[in-house]
């Protein structure tokens, strides 16, 4: 199997960009083994880089590290961008999700005129011959930990607040040299594979155009995260999620 097409840098994947090069550097991941690196991206990606809203899908790398927060296709740019730097061969594979799991993650007014197939991916990294899901890099440990004590009766099925899973109180988000998941239950439409984020987003665009995208980018999405830290820091009051 021929690799270089999953280690290249894109514009997206713009892995030589002081911000990265000095993050990699910094912690020494370069001398860790291929399981610890992903572990290292995978962890800085999933933790260190807060569950929020960007201005756009259609971000460089090394503006979700500047940004310091993200959601699903953002913090998988990032973290494809760091597991280039470190040799990891990873490709990006393309869905929508249906709206549903974003209610109450994004308050009740917004939900209403939010589209209702929403561009989702995941990324998927070449490790010992077999190439692995991991999606469960989404939500900070702090954000998913509040979810599910606002809602502590619920164990299995659960779908909202960013999450689509059928195992709410243990999914399976850890990297362990397995898939990963956290929303694969909201998936809609399966789009395939894809070298990189920047063929996906050339082949199908992004969630919003025009007023609605101008409007997201100035206005929504900061609401949006005010919601989000709400969650997070347990200051909101849950809504009754319908399974």
């Amino acid at each position: 199997m021929k690799l270089d097409r999953y280690l290249g840098q894109t514009d997206l994947l713009d892995f030589s960009h002081p911000r990265l090069t000095t993050l990699v550097e910094t912690r020494n991941w370069q001398a860790l083994s291929e399981y610890d690196k992903i572990f290292a991206a995978y962890d800085f990606v999933q933790n260190e880089i807060l569950f929020g809203y960007n201005r756009s899908d259609e971000i460089p790398a090394s503006k979700v590290l500047k940004d310091g927060y993200g959601q699903c296709n953002t913090k998988g740019t990032l973290f494809m961008a760091l597991l280039r730097h470190l040799k990891i061969a990873c490709r990006f594979h393309g869905f929508t999700i249906d709206k549903a799991l974003q209610k109450g993650a994004i308050p009740a007014p917004l939900f209403l005129i939010a589209p209702k197939k929403i561009l989702h991916s995941w990324v998927e990294i070449l490790f010992q011959k077999k190439w692995i899901n991991l999606e469960g890099f989404i939500l900070d440990r702090s954000y998913l930990d509040s979810v599910q004590k606002a809602f502590p009766d619920k164990e299995k099925k659960f779908c909202g607040y960013g999450i689509a899973t059928t195992n709410f109180k243990s999914p399976p988000i850890e990297w362990m040299g397995n898939h990963t998941y956290i929303q694969k239950e909201g998936i809609s439409q399966d789009f395939g594979l894809f070298d990189d984020p920047d063929q996906f987003y050339a082949t199908h665009g992004s969630n919003l155009r025009g007023i609605k995208k101008f409007a997201y980018k100035y206005l929504i999405r900061h609401l949006i995260n005010l919601n989000v830290k709400k969650i997070r820091k347990g200051r909101h009051r849950p809504k009754p999620i319908h399974q």
